[in-house]
């Protein structure tokens, strides 16, 4: 039996150096890199989504960034697909595949597979997201309890998305996410997956998110936000982390120095998160890289 063809998984939390890593391995083993970035996928949003800049685009093939109109949806289950069609076409081509991101749900959707599912409700989304926003997201993740257990305790009280989601599927599937999930096929049984994430001090990793934020007020992000704010955005690039915070500052609420501090503070939150999802992966190797 021939040996697997290898596939390379970089993650890790934002401003960790992913992208920078990457392109660097890219460079030695004629690698190629698939973003598994839900937010880097869409047009008209290099800054919000801190998509590689033209320099790195241009340094190694880049795929799945700034292919996608904002008004549309991009979900766990399109990445995987397009993922695998990009990776086929590179090995055929005797490149690397190097899937670098810090969607965690992204990753495991592509190494791990997605179970069999007959869509989504809209109207039931709808209908959640309207009760999360009356009565908070903690309040959703108390019924997912009920219904799945198993899910909810490994779905932060804070992410609605995932929370509606695994609702949705107990209601549309009329069997829990967790059920489902052991019918599911990536990508692992395939391919010989390596995957490695970025270790880093967390004070450090915070001092990289503060200067990060500055940097992308100086690259123009109100000026991208306004101009975002103006389209009909679908429900994955409304959730893009700098949005509602410049929104808040647009609308009057807040400074723009608070807006600042309240960015920093959030983006601080999700790289937790992000760390917390991925250090439950076992598979993954981490490497520290010094800056």
């Amino acid at each position: 039996m021939p040996d697997k063809k290898k596939v390379i998984i970089i993650v890790g939390p934002t401003a960790s150096g992913k992208t920078h890593l990457a392109i660097e391995l890219a460079k030695k083993i004629n690698g190629e890199i698939i973003s598994a970035d839900s937010m880097q996928a869409y047009k008209g949003m290099p800054v919000i989504s801190q998509a590689p800049s033209k320099k790195e685009l241009r340094s190694v093939r880049h795929h799945l960034v700034g292919f996608l109109d904002p008004g549309k949806e991009y979900s766990a289950a399109l990445f995987a697909k397009l993922a695998k069609k990009r990776m086929e076409n590179m090995l055929k081509r005797r490149k690397i595949p190097i899937v670098v991101g810090g969607s965690g749900l992204y990753i495991k959707s592509l190494v791990d597979g997605l179970f069999p599912s007959r869509g989504k409700n809209e109207k039931l989304r709808k209908k959640l997201w309207a009760t999360a926003e009356k009565e908070s997201s903690v309040a959703l993740h108390d019924t997912l309890k009920k219904m799945d257990p198993n899910a909810a305790s490994r779905i932060h009280q804070n992410d609605t998305k995932r929370i509606i989601r695994a609702i949705e599927i107990c209601k549309i599937e009329k069997n829990t996410k967790t059920a489902l999930q052991k019918k599911t096929k990536g990508i692992k049984d395939k391919y010989e997956i390596e995957m490695m994430g970025i270790k880093m001090d967390r004070n450090i990793l915070y001092e990289r998110i503060n200067k990060r934020v500055e940097e992308m007020f100086k690259k123009g992000l109100l000026k991208e936000v306004k101009k975002l704010l103006g389209k009909k955005l679908s429900i994955t690039a409304g959730q893009a982390l700098g949005i509602r915070q410049i929104k808040t500052y647009l609308e009057k609420k807040c400074g723009i120095e608070e807006a600042k501090e309240i960015l920093k503070k959030d983006t601080r939150r999700f790289a937790k998160r992000q760390l917390t999802w991925f250090r439950a992966d076992k598979r993954i190797k981490w490497v520290k890289k010094l800056y």
